[in-house]
């Protein structure tokens, strides 16, 4: 496999033993962006984002049996935009693990999950992460202020255009 160290992206299930880690690092990166969450409330539903495929998914980069990456298919990631949806959520990779390709399986992963699933439009939003995203093909359709941080919400079509 590479440099990757045979990291490997499995759907992460609701009884994982690595759903508390992974709820933590949501929690820790985007907590602020939900008042009132605790890591209990992250735990709680996150667990319920644990699908058996379609939406919601969650899935999981493992080194070994160790996690060190994550990624996610939610209907709702932006409670200013129900419009838009389903939504890539929540990618996440360890710092010492980054720039090692893991964010963009990841991201590849949750689009073909979607694809399987029949959507052929994913949404994202990410203060700081947009050249990542562009060069995996997807588009910047606007920038906003969301719950006091400024982010670039995204497109990516995974139909034809």
């Amino acid at each position: 496999m590479g440099n990757d160290f045979e990291v490997r992206i499995e759907r992460l299930r609701a009884d994982s033993t690595h759903l508390a880690r992974v709820a933590g690092w949501q929690h820790d990166q985007w907590g602020h962006l939900s008042p009132g969450e605790t890591r209990a409330s992250r735990r709680a539903e996150l667990e319920a984002e644990c699908g058996p495929g379609g939406i919601p998914s969650v899935f999981v980069a493992l080194q070994d049996e160790r996690p060190v990456g994550t990624a996610s298919l939610v209907a709702e990631d932006m409670s200013d935009r129900p419009d838009l949806g389903p939504w890539l959520a929540s990618v996440y990779v360890l710092p010492e693990w980054r720039g090692r390709g893991i964010a963009s399986r990841l991201v590849r992963r949750v689009e073909a999950e979607a694809s399987q699933a029949g959507i052929e439009r994913l949404w994202l939003f990410t203060p700081d992460q947009q050249a990542l995203y562009a060069r995996l093909g997807w588009r910047e359709r606007v920038w906003l202020s969301y719950r006091g941080e400024r982010v670039a919400i995204m497109e990516r079509c995974l139909a034809g255009e």
